[in-house]
């Protein structure tokens, strides 16, 4: 046979690196159609996918050139840093790490801005900090710019995206959610505008709490929303669950979010529904 004539034959490379000019961590793959993307095309794409539109996460910085007017952004200063209720033995070094790596305090960022000139207080929570999970200093961060809309008397916006309850951080991390309900309570007493964005994915305490409590609830399209997961839900209730029934687009046709909104349309969406409410 033609095969058993076959010789192999090994053929020594030359000791010469292949010349290959890619610059490491310039690429991204996106998760939906997964072709290989530049970063800036997709930075400047406002970080969508140009082939099939899959949105990808944002950083808090990010966002913020996207919805606030440039140069009036003021971040709240609180001072405050990350506790270990738990002594847990890792935990702090984690939060040490994700400092540097994210060029972030926390999972969250709260300050004042302007949207066309409008000013707000706003929050914007990162899921690249544990996942954008509520503990103690996401809790106080959120209730201190509720207490600020308050006392200013300014529309309220947060945008949210999170795994849930911080679990590092024990039972403490679940009364994040009663305290930022309470602050929430207050504005609305106080008759001013919460605007709630759910981005992708907003899961846990966070929706149990200060994201489903907004007068207006906005959702970035194909946004993954719920309280746990499928798996969990259906083990629990024992019955299956229809496809799809976390997404934006499934939340919106049953009542449970207000509008869909491109990204490209958030701000002016956001700065319509001030002045409609103003």
């Amino acid at each position: 046979m033609i095969v058993d004539k076959i010789v192999k034959r090994n053929i020594p490379l030359k000791n010469k690196k292949p010349n290959i000019d890619i610059p490491v961590g310039k690429w991204i793959k996106c998760d939906e159609c997964k072709e290989i993307l530049y970063k800036e095309t997709v930075r400047n794409n406002l970080n969508i996918c140009p082939y099939c539109g899959h949105y990808f996460r944002m950083h808090i910085d990010r966002r913020l050139e996207l919805i606030i007017d440039e140069g009036t952004y003021n971040k709240f200063d609180l001072n405050l840093d990350t506790s270990n209720p738990l002594e847990l033995e890792d935990y702090p070094k984690k939060i040490k790490t994700l400092r540097e790596k994210t060029g972030l305090e926390e999972a969250v960022a709260c300050g004042t801005g302007k949207i066309n000139g409008e000013k707000v207080v706003i929050c914007i929570m990162d899921s690249g900090f544990l996942m954008g999970s509520m503990g103690i200093v996401v809790g106080e961060k959120i209730t201190y710019a509720i207490e600020q809309a308050i006392e200013q008397k300014l529309p309220l916006i947060i945008f949210s995206v999170s795994g849930g309850a911080r679990m590092q951080e024990g039972i403490i991390s679940l009364m994040q959610m009663a305290k930022t309900t309470a602050a929430l309570t207050k504005l609305d007493e106080a008759g001013l505008l919460y605007i709630s964005v759910l981005t992708d994915p907003t899961y846990g305490g966070v929706t149990a709490s200060f994201a489903s409590l907004g007068d207006i609830i906005l959702a970035e399209p194909k946004a993954m929303i719920g309280f746990a997961g499928q798996r969990v839900i259906e083990q629990t209730i024992g019955e299956s669950l229809p496809e799809g029934f976390q997404t934006a687009e499934f939340l919106l046709e049953h009542g449970f979010i207000d509008k869909i909104v491109e990204r490209e349309n958030l701000k002016d969406t956001i700065y319509d529904l001030i002045l409609m409410h103003k």
